[in-house]
C-alpha cells in the first residue's frame, strides 16, 4: 500500500487548494522557517484521526482553520483529504483506491468521508488498526518525539512496541471490555440498590398487606367472640348476684354466732393465766439456778485451759510474770470502779428509758385524735374558699370587662370626631382634583392616537424583517444543505463511474472480456440489471453475492465463444447466465407473515425477470432483527438490514461491512446519481436567486427607522399618563377616605351602643356576685376561727410528739451504750483477775510449779465432776418444773389458739360479708358495662342478643375472655393498616422478580466479559513477546550497521512478568564509550539510536510509508549519510516523506516539493524531481 497524493484546502496556512502526490519511494519536505513545512505532516496527522490540539502546536482545534490574512479571508471550512493506493489489500476494503477527507467548519461542526461518503472517525480508526498507519504511529515521528523517545515519555517505547506487534486491537478490545465491565458492574450496582430498595418496600408491603388482612380477620373474630361473651357474661352475672344475696345471709348468720364463742373464749382464758402464775415463777427460779451453775462450770472449764496453757509456757514467763502481776492489780481496781459506775449509771438511765416510753405513748394517742378532728375541718375551709376564690374570678373578669368597654366606647367618640373634621377638608380638594383629570385625559387620547399610528407601522416593518431574516435563515441552511448533498452525489457519481468504467472489485477474467473487441460488447453483468431500493439493497447484495460477476447472455454459443477467448488468453474463468433458458419459467409463490418476497423488491427490465424470479425463488424479506420463526424447507428468509439470511436448518450472519451494498445496480444507480445532482443543482439555482431577493430586501426594511420618533411620543404620552394616574390615584384616595371614614363612623356609633348594653348587663351581675362573696366571707370567717384553734392544739401536740420521741431514741441509745460497756468491762475484770491469779500462782512456785499446777488440774476435774452432777440434778429438777408448768400453759395455749382461731373466723366473715356486699354491686356495675360496652363498640343491645337464639360457645368463660382480651389488645395495638397494601404487594413482588432475573442476566455478562479480558490478556501478552525478541533481534542489525559491528545494544523489559505494562529500557553502548544512560551520548548518536529503534520496528512490521519531520537535524555529514543510506535501503518497502534543512538529505531524495509563501501567511508548494540527477555519495547503498 502507498500514498498517493494528499489534498489540503483552508488548514491552516494553506488557503488555497493544494495536491501533493507522492509517486516517488523518497519525497522531500522543504522550505524555509515559518513557510508552513510542517504543517503538511499536521495535516496527514489530522485526517488520519488527531483529536489533541497539543499534537498539532494548536491551542484549540478550530484554529486548524485557516485564519485570514490582510489580503485574504478567512476560511469557513478545513478539509484535507488523504489517498491510498491499496494494492497489497492491507486495508480490508475491495477497492485500489482509498480516499479519507476530514472537514471542519467554522460552526464547530466536523464531517469524515470515506471515498466521499460520510462516515464516523471510529470507522476510519477500525480502517487503519494495526496496519502501522495512525496520527500516533511510528510512522509519523517529529525531533520531538526522538527525545520522547530516547527519554520514554509518557510510555511511548511501548506504545510504538505494541502498534509493531499488532496488539492495539486486543488492548482497544480490552479497553473497550473494561468498560463493558464497568457500565456492567455499575449497572449491577443500580441493580443492586434497586433490588435492596425494592426488597425493603416489598418487605414493608407484605408486613403491612399481612397485617391488614390479619386485622380484618381479627376485627370480625372479635366481634363475634365479643358478643357471645357478653351474653355468657351477662347470664352468668345474673346467676352470681342470686348466689351471692344468699350467701351474704348465711355469712352474716356465722359472723353472729363467732361473736358469741369469742366472748366466752376471753373470760375462760384470764382465769386460766391467773392460776399458772406460780407455777411460771418456780420455774424461773430452777432455770436461774441452773444459769449460775453452768457459769460455774465454764468457769471452773476455763482455769482448767489456762493452767494447761500456763504449764506450757511458764519457762518463759518468768521474767514478766512480776510486771503482770502488778498491772493486773492496778487494772482489777480501775475496772471494779468502773463496773460500779456503769451499774449505777445504767439502772438511772433504764428508769428514765420506762418513764419517756410511756409519755411517747400518750402523745402519739393525742396526736392522732387532733389530727382526725384537723382534716375535718380544713377540708371544709378548702371547700368555701375555692367557692370564695371563684366567684372573686368571675367579679374580677367582670369588672375587667367593664373597664374594657368603658374604654373602648370613649375611644370610639374621639375618631367619630377626628372622622367628621377629615371629611370637611378632603371634600374640598376632591372637586378640583376630577376638572384636572379631564382636562389630561383629553391629551392622552390624543397623544395615544399618534403612538398608536406609528407603532403600528414600526411593529409590520419589525415582523417583516423577521420574516425575511427566517425565510433567510432557511434558504441558506437549505443552500448549504443542498451544496453538501450535491458535492456528496458529485463524488458519489465520479467514485461509481470509476468503478464501473475501470471494473473494480471484478476478478481479472470479467475486466478481459469487457475490454475486449472479439466478444460481444454489450453482455451486461447481473450487477448492472438490478436496481433495488437502498432499505433492502445489503440483504438483497448479500444473498446474490455468488452470482453478481456472472455474465448474461442471450444463448450457449455466446457463453461458449467467451470461454473459448479466455482459455485461449489464460485469463481465469467467468460465469455466464442463459437467457433463453429461463423463457418458460414460472417462478412459485412464497408467503410468510410479516415478509415480502424478494423479487417484488427488485426493479429490472421485463426480459431479465424470469432470470431474478429464478434467483430469488423462495425468498423473502422481512423488517424484523428477530429471526426466530420457523420457515419452510426451500424458504430463504433475509432481514433488511443484511444482518441474518436464515434457512429451514442453518442461519448466517453479523456485521454489516462499510461498504456493503455498492455492488449491485451500480449503472442505474448512476443514471441516479445523475438526475439527483441535475435536480440539486436546479434547486441550489433556484434557491440563491430566492436568497439574494430576500436580501435585498431586508435592507431595505432595516433603513427605514422610526424608533426615536415613536420614542419621544411615547415618553410625551408617559408623562400625561403619569399625571393623571398620579391625579386619578389621589381622588380615588380621598373619596375612598370619605367612604371609609363615613362608614367608620356608622360603625363606631353601633359599637358605642351595643357596649353600653353589654356595661349595663355587667353592673347588674357584678352586683349578684358582690351579694355572693359576702355571705362566703361570712361563711369562711366562722370556719376559719375552729380550724385555727384545732390547728393550733395539731401544731402543739406534733412538736410534743417529735420532742418524746427524740428524747425516748436517745434515751434507748445511751442506755445501750451504758450496757455495752458494763458487759466489757466485767468480762475485762474477770479476765484480769484469772490472770493475776495464775501469775501470782506461778511466780510463788517457779520450782515446783509444774507438780503442782497438775495438782490444782486434779482439783479442778474433781470440782468439775461435782459440777457436772449438780447440774445434771437441776436440770432433771428443771425438766419436772418445766412439764408442770408447761402442761399448765398448754391449756391457755389451747385457750388462746381457740380465741385466735374464732377472732379469725370472725373478721375472715366480717371481711367475707364487707367483700360479698361489695362483689354484689360490682355484679351489678358489670351488668351495665356489659351492656354498655355492647352498646358503643358494636351498637347492640344486649336484649335483642339474649333474645335471639344463639349457637352454644365451646370454650369454657375464662378463656373465651381472655382469648377476647388478647385480640382486644392486638386490635388496640394494632396501628394504622393500610387498606390497598395487598394489591401493591402483587405489583412491587413481580417487578421484583423481572428485576432479579435481569440481574442475573448481567452476572453472567459479567462472567463472560472477565472471561474475555483474560483471553486478550493471554493473546496480547504471548504476541507481544514474540514480537519483542524479534524487535530485539533487529534493533542489534540495524545498531551495529549505523554504528559498528564492535558496538553494543540491547532492549530490556524491566517487568517481565508483566510485559504489556513494562517499560522498555534502551541500552547504546558505541565502542570507546560506557554511558550510563542514554542522555549522555551526542545529540546524533541518540538520533541514531532512535532511527535504529524506529527502522527495527519497520523491519518486524512494516508501515506503509514513513514521515521524519526534521529528524536529521541532530546529525553531522557522516551520520547524514549513514541516515541517508538505510532510508534508500528501506524505501524498497516503504515510502518514505522527509521534511529537513540538511542538504545532503535534499540530494538524497527523488522529489522535492519547496514550501513557500508567495503571500503573507499562505503556503504554496513546488515539486522537483531529483530521479534524472546522480548524487554519488547519497544515491549509493551499503553493501551491509
Amino acid at each position: 500500500m502507498r500514498l498517493q497524493r494528499l489534498e489540503i484546502k483552508g488548514f491552516k496556512s494553506f488557503a488555497n487548494e493544494t495536491v501533493i502526490n507522492f509517486d516517488a519511494d523518497v519525497i522531500g519536505i522543504v522550505g524555509p522557517n515559518g513557510s508552513g513545512k510542517s504543517n503538511i505532516v499536521d495535516a496527514i496527522r489530522w485526517v488520519l484521526g488527531e483529536q489533541k490540539s497539543r499534537e498539532l502546536r494548536l491551542d484549540q482545534m478550530s484554529s486548524v482553520i485557516f485564519n485570514g490574512t490582510k489580503k485574504r479571508k478567512p476560511s469557513g471550512v478545513a478539509s484535507v483529504s488523504l489517498t491510498f493506493e491499496n494494492t497489497k489489500n492491507l486495508l480490508p476494503v475491495e477497492y485500489q483506491s482509498v480516499t479519507i477527507t476530514r472537514m471542519l467548519y467554522r460552526s464547530g461542526e466536523s464531517e469524515y468521508r470515506l471515498n466521499g461518503v460520510t462516515c464516523r472517525l471510529k470507522d476510519i480508526t477500525s480502517l487503519f488498526l494495526d496496519t502501522g498507519i495512525g496520527s500516533n504511529s511510528y510512522a509519523i515521528i517529529a525531533l520531538g518525539m526522538v527525545d520522547d523517545i530516547l527519554a520514554d515519555k509518557d510510555n511511548s517505547r511501548r506504545k510504538m512496541f505494541e502498534q509493531a506487534a499488532g496488539i492495539s486491537k486486543y488492548k482497544l478490545r480490552k479497553r473497550e471490555t473494561l468498560n463493558k465491565l464497568k457500565n456492567t458492574t455499575e449497572d449491577l450496582d443500580r441493580v443492586e440498590d434497586l433490588l435492596y430498595e425494592i426488597d425493603q418496600n416489598l418487605k414493608t408491603l407484605e408486613k403491612q398487606a399481612r397485617r391488614a388482612r390479619k386485622f380484618f380477620e381479627l376485627k370480625a373474630q372479635y366481634k363475634e367472640m365479643s358478643v357471645n361473651l357478653a351474653v355468657i357474661k351477662i347470664n352468668a352475672l345474673r346467676d352470681k348476684q342470686r348466689d351471692m344475696a344468699k350467701k351474704l345471709n348465711e355469712e352474716q348468720d356465722k359472723y353472729r354466732n363467732f361473736d358469741v364463742k369469742s366472748n366466752q373464749l376471753e373470760a375462760r382464758l384470764e382465769e386460766e393465766r391467773k392460776a399458772n402464775l406460780d407455777k411460771e415463777k418456780a420455774l424461773s427460779d430452777r432455770q436461774r439456778e441452773l444459769n449460775d451453775l453452768i457459769g460455774q462450770i465454764r468457769s471452773l472449764e476455763n482455769d482448767k485451759r489456762m493452767q494447761d496453757q500456763r504449764l506450757q509456757f511458764i519457762e518463759q514467763n518468768k521474767g514478766k510474770l512480776s510486771s503482770d502481776i502488778q498491772q493486773a492489780r492496778t487494772r482489777i481496781q480501775q475496772l471494779e470502779e468502773d463496773i460500779e459506775h456503769y451499774q449505777t449509771e445504767l439502772n438511772t438511765e433504764k428508769r428514765i428509758e420506762s418513764r419517756l416510753e410511756l409519755e411517747l405513748e400518750q402523745a402519739e394517742d393525742a396526736l392522732q385524735k387532733i389530727r382526725e378532728n384537723h382534716g375535718s375541718v380544713k377540708a371544709d375551709l378548702e371547700e368555701v374558699v375555692n367557692r370564695q376564690q371563684a366567684v372573686e374570678r368571675e367579679l374580677f373578669e367582670f369588672e375587667k370587662e367593664k373597664a374594657v368597654y368603658s374604654n373602648r366606647i370613649e375611644t370610639y367618640r374621639q375618631e367619630i370626631e377626628r372622622s367628621r373634621l377629615d371629611i370637611e377638608m378632603r371634600t374640598g380638594e376632591v372637586s378640583g382634583l376630577r376638572e384636572k383629570i379631564r382636562g389630561i385625559e383629553e391629551q392622552v387620547q390624543a397623544k395615544k392616537s399618534e403612538v398608536e399610528t406609528l407603532e403600528k407601522a414600526e411593529e409590520k416593518r419589525q415582523t417583516d424583517i423577521s420574516q425575511a431574516e427566517e425565510q433567510l435563515e432557511e434558504i441558506n441552511q437549505k443552500r448549504s444543505r443542498v451544496n453538501r448533498q450535491l458535492d456528496a452525489k458529485r463524488n458519489e457519481f465520479k467514485l461509481t463511474q470509476s468503478m464501473i468504467e475501470n471494473l473494480e472489485g471484478f476478478p481479472e477474467s470479467i475486466r478481459f472480456l469487457s475490454g475486449n473487441k472479439d466478444w460481444k460488447q454489450n453482455a451486461p453483468l447481473l450487477s448492472d440489471l438490478i436496481y433495488v431500493q437502498e432499505n433492502y439493497r445489503i440483504a438483497i447484495e448479500n444473498y446474490l453475492e455468488p452470482y453478481l460477476n456472472y455474465y448474461v447472455v442471450e444463448n450457449l454459443e455466446e457463453a461458449y465463444a467467451a470461454i473459448q477467448l479466455l482459455s485461449r488468453s489464460q485469463k481465469g474463468k467467468a460465469n455466464f447466465f442463459l437467457l433463453d433458458a429461463f423463457r418458460d419459467y414460472s417462478a412459485p409463490i412464497a408467503l410468510l407473515p410479516g415478509a415480502t418476497q424478494a423479487i417484488d423488491l427488485v426493479e429490472t427490465e421485463p426480459k431479465y425477470y424470469n432470470l431474478f424470479s429464478y434467483l430469488l425463488e423462495h425468498v423473502l424479506v422481512t423488517d424484523q432483527e428477530d429471526l426466530k420463526q420457523p420457515v419452510g424447507e426451500q424458504t430463504t428468509l433475509l432481514s433488511s438490514s443484511g444482518r441474518f439470511i436464515k434457512r429451514k436448518y442453518s442461519i448466517s450472519g453479523g456485521s454489516v461491512g462499510l461498504f456493503e451494498g455498492k455492488k449491485i445496480g451500480r449503472k442505474k444507480n448512476l443514471e441516479v446519481l445523475e438526475k439527483a445532482i441535475q435536480k440539486a443543482e436546479r434547486e441550489e439555482n433556484r434557491l440563491s436567486t430566492e436568497y439574494f431577493s430576500l436580501r435585498k430586501k431586508l435592507e431595505e426594511l432595516r433603513a427605514k427607522k422610526t424608533n426615536a420618533q415613536i420614542q419621544h411620543e411615547r415618553q410625551q404620552l408617559n408623562q400625561l399618563e403619569q399625571q393623571r394616574i398620579s391625579l386619578a390615584t389621589r381622588l380615588e384616595n380621598f373619596e375612598s377616605f370619605i367612604l371609609e371614614v363615613s362608614t367608620k363612623i356608622e360603625e363606631s356609633e353601633g359599637q358605642i351602643g351595643e357596649l353600653e348594653k353589654s356595661i349595663r348587663d355587667i353592673e347588674e351581675q357584678l352586683a349578684e356576685k358582690m351579694d355572693v362573696i359576702s355571705g362566703i366571707k361570712d361563711q369562711i370567717h366562722n370556719t376559719d376561727s375552729s380550724f385555727r384553734e384545732i390547728a393550733e392544739q395539731l401544731s402543739q401536740a406534733s412538736t410534743d410528739y417529735n420532742d418524746k420521741n427524740i428524747a425516748f431514741i436517745r434515751q434507748q441509745n445511751k442506755v445501750g451504750a451504758f450496757q455495752r460497756e458494763l458487759n466489757y468491762r466485767e468480762k475485762q475484770l474477770e479476765e484480769t483477775r484469772q490472770t493475776l491469779a495464775r501469775n501470782q500462782e506461778t511466780l510463788a512456785k517457779s520450782d515446783g510449779e509444774v507438780r503442782e499446777i497438775q495438782d490444782a488440774l486434779d482439783q479442778q476435774e474433781v470440782k468439775l465432776r461435782e459440777a457436772y452432777e449438780s447440774r445434771k440434778v437441776m436440770e432433771e429438777t428443771l425438766t419436772e418444773a418445766e412439764q408442770i408448768y408447761y402442761k399448765a400453759r398448754g391449756g391457755i395455749n389451747e385457750i388462746e389458739d381457740e380465741l385466735r382461731k374464732i377472732t379469725r373466723q370472725r373478721q375472715d366473715a366480717q371481711i367475707l360479708i364487707n367483700q360479698l356486699k361489695e362483689k354484689y354491686n360490682d355484679v351489678k356495675f358489670e351488668v351495665t358495662s356489659v351492656a354498655q360496652r355492647l352498646r358503643i363498640e358494636f351498637s347492640i343491645e344486649i336484649n335483642e342478643v339474649l333474645n335471639q337464639e344463639r349457637e352454644p360457645e365451646t370454650l369454657p368463660l375464662e378463656e373465651l375472655e381472655l382469648k377476647v382480651d388478647r385480640i382486644r389488645g392486638r386490635l388496640d395495638n394494632y396501628g394504622e393498616i393500610n387498606p390497598m397494601a395487598v394489591e401493591a404487594y402483587d405489583e412491587m413482588k413481580e417487578r421484583f422478580d423481572t428485576i432479579s432475573q435481569q440481574r442475573d442476566d448481567i452476572l453472567q455478562a459479567k462472567e463472560s466479559l472477565i472471561e474475555t479480558i483474560k483471553e486478550i490478556e493471554d493473546t496480547a501478552t504471548n504476541q507481544f513477546l514474540d514480537s519483542f525478541e524479534k524487535a530485539r533481534g533487529y534493533f542489534i542489525d540495524v545498531f551495529r550497521s549505523l554504528f559498528t559491528e564492535d558496538d553494543n545494544c540491547d532492549l530490556i523489559l524491566l517487568e517481565p512478568e508483566n510485559p504489556l505494562e513494562s517499560k522498555i529500557e534502551i541500552v547504546a553502548k558505541p565502542k570507546g564509550k560506557r554511558p550510563q544512560t542514554i542522555s549522555q551520548l551526542s545529540g546524533g548518536e541518540k538520533t541514531l539510536t532512535a532511527t535504529a529503534l524506529l527502522f527495527a520496528l519497520y523491519l518486524l512490521k512494516p508501515a506503509p510509508f514513513c514521515i521524519f519531520d526534521e529528524v536529521d537535524a541532530p546529525l553531522d555529514d557522516a551520520n547524514i549519510n549513514k541516515f541517508n543510506r538505510i532510508i534508500k535501503k528501506f524505501s524498497r518497502d516503504s515510502q518514505f516523506i522527509i521534511v529537513t534543512h540538511n542538504k545532503l538529505t535534499m540530494a538524497a531524495v527523488d522529489t522535492i516539493y519547496g514550501v513557500f509563501m508567495a503571500s503573507q501567511g499562505v503556503s504554496g508548494v513546488s515539486p522537483v524531481d531529483f530521479r534524472d540527477f546522480e548524487h554519488k555519495a547519497t544515491f549509493e547503498v551499503s553493501a551491509n
